[in-house]
């Protein structure tokens, strides 16, 4: 498998490839979904919810932290996730003006 050559791509392309990612699974927009349907944080419903095992969705949530789209709490044994909104928002400024860009385009075809 070759490597993906990242650093010749610009920074924006590289941000926007990574904001896609967190969409590219169904568990983490199901887990991002519940999140903001609740508006509170969760501290293990998850899996019930999801209906995943536990080790996933704990690498789906490592995945959301570690992008900075939601961010977790320790409360005694349990870490509890919420939606991290100013990185949200950001993710969301980023990606519209990128979806945009064709809106004042016309068709090439």
């Amino acid at each position: 498998m070759g490597i993906s050559k990242t650093e010749i791509f610009t920074e924006a392309q590289n941000e926007i490839a990574v904001f896609a990612k967190v969409f590219g699974h169904p568990a983490r927009v199901a887990i991002l979904q519940h999140l903001f349907k609740i508006d509170t944080c969760v501290c293990g419903d998850l899996v019930d919810e999801i209906g995943l095992a536990q080790p996933t969705i704990s690498q789906h949530l490592k995945e959301l932290k570690q992008l900075g789209l939601i961010k977790g709490s320790v409360e005694g044994t349990s870490v509890c996730y919420c939606i991290d909104t100013e990185n949200w928002t950001k993710m969301k400024n980023v990606m519209l003006q990128f979806l945009d860009q064709d809106l004042n385009k016309q068709s090439c075809c």
